[in-house]
């Protein structure tokens, strides 16, 4: 099972936690309080087999280019471990279970979950055509920001649109850091990355991404009326990205990965926040 478990990333949960995140927050801000933990569950089952169907079709496109790539040379599909045929078979089965946990939801999720199989689809082939494939990861990877929200209301409201603004921003940020480990090989076989894009100037276009997230994630608790104790979550998450420029070493790809992984735990924050101001909520009430 391990050449699997090595395909789908399950052994690396980080993509895990960065595509789940968004659905969680926006759910928890929909819900004005915490949410059902049925809509908690089922997202987060979407996430890892999701995130799995995406890393097996990134793989079975980009195998060509995995090869020649030191990072990516020891993928399943490159190595021979898993053929060509048992990727795709493996691809399928996951895609008719993320059906099968969007349908248990709202109309609108099922359509959303629907739409976001095309920009899974476009998104491996974007580094070949655009020097911004990060941005396109930023739409597909936060999507679950619009998701959530429907989840509970059944529709798409403005502060689920501010967290995916927000969303895309922080994506940019913490793949251009992600895509600093492979700048060499990445030149070397054509493909394009923001991080070849800025150059030295990718630690200011960090900076302006964070900054960016930031303010619409402050805007989307402002047209949600949400409490103190939500902001005092965001000034949190901006420390952390301020961490994260200081300390992130560009020209070292240890370090590069270290911070990248530091997203993950940053959407704690966030999501105590939430839960913290829902809990004061229902306190002040009784």
């Amino acid at each position: 099972m391990h050449p699997y478990l090595r395909l789908t990333r399950l052994n690396q949960p980080t993509g895990i936690w960065l595509l789940l995140w968004p659905c969680w927050w926006s759910a928890a801000l929909a819900s004005y309080g915490p949410p059902s933990f049925k809509i908690l569950a089922l997202f987060a089952a979407g996430a890892v087999v999701m995130r799995s169907a995406g890393c097996v079709f990134n793989d079975i496109i980009d195998r060509k280019f995995d090869s020649q790539v030191e990072r990516t040379q020891a993928r399943p599909l490159v190595s021979g471990e898993v053929s060509l045929k048992e990727a795709a078979i493996l691809l399928a089965l996951l895609l008719f279970v993320a059906l099968d946990i969007a349908i248990q939801m709202k109309r609108m999720v099922l359509i959303l979950a629907a739409v976001s199989l095309v920009l899974v689809a476009c998104y491996p082939f974007m580094k070949r055509i655009t020097w911004w494939p990060q941005a396109f990861l930023g739409l597909t990877f936060n999507w679950g920001a619009l998701m959530g929200w429907a989840a509970v209301t059944g529709h798409i409201g403005l502060p689920a649109v501010l967290l995916y603004v927000g969303g895309i921003s922080w994506t940019l940020g913490y793949d251009t850091i992600y895509a600093h480990q492979d700048q060499e090989d990445d030149m070397k076989v054509g493909i394009k990355s923001t991080a070849l894009l800025f150059k030295s100037k990718s630690r200011q276009w960090i900076a302006g991404f964070y900054a960016t997230a930031t303010i619409c994630w402050l805007a989307a608790g402002w047209v949600n009326h949400s409490g103190w104790l939500y902001y005092v979550s965001v000034v949190g998450i901006a420390l952390q990205f301020l961490w994260q420029i200081k300390q992130v070493k560009l020209d070292d790809p240890a370090s590069c990965l270290r911070v990248f992984r530091s997203n993950a735990l940053l959407g704690w924050i966030l999501f105590a926040g939430i839960w913290a101001e829902a809990l004061r909520l229902l306190i002040s009430q009784l």
